[in-house]
């Protein structure tokens, strides 16, 4: 199974690409591919958000994914914050529906037990041990990156989890 993350991000939004090999004795996690697209803060929103549509496009067209996997909207304190994140969202779920990838949608809470072990950890925690689940040299940067390839983790596990389910009822 090939996922591609998403971090959606006003600044920067974080992507990466990860399988699941079962081919191996043990099953293992592999990173194919990461990467930031960064938005500069002084173009208008509308260029930012085709900057994204455009950048996520050409990455989903380039790994030809099973499966898109983006965090849910959480509560934010600042309003007009979450208007544009949740703007940068619907761009990136826009791309992957564009190509009829299916999208998989998890809470932060649920990214973070998944590779962590503790849904309220913090940046770098995620950073590392996604570098360590993935067998990367350097954890990686920036965060955004890292949390991408944490939401893909995140999604192999579910589906893992749901098949073991499956197979012991």
């Amino acid at each position: 199974m090939r996922v591609f993350g998403v971090d959606c991000g006003t600044g920067i939004t974080g992507f990466g690409v990860v399988e699941s090999d079962s081919s191996a004795r043990e099953p293992r996690l592999v990173a194919r591919a990461m990467g930031a697209i960064r938005l500069m803060k002084t173009q208008a929103l509308p260029e930012r958000l085709n900057q994204v549509f455009l950048g996520l496009t050409a990455e989903l067209e380039r790994w030809q994914p099973d499966v898109v996997a983006v965090e849910e909207v959480f509560y934010s304190v600042n309003a007009k914050s979450a208007l544009k994140l949740g703007q940068v969202r619907g761009v990136a779920l826009l791309a992957a529906a564009r190509q009829a990838i299916p999208v998989a949608e998890y809470a932060p809470l649920k990214v973070k037990s998944s590779v962590v072990g503790y849904g309220l950890a913090e940046k770098r925690q995620v950073q590392f041990m996604v570098a360590r689940l993935l067998n990367l040299d350097a954890p990686p940067e920036p965060a955004d990156v890292a949390d991408a390839l944490a939401i893909a983790i995140c999604h192999i596990h579910s589906v893992q989890t749901l098949a073991l389910q499956g197979a012991v009822q």
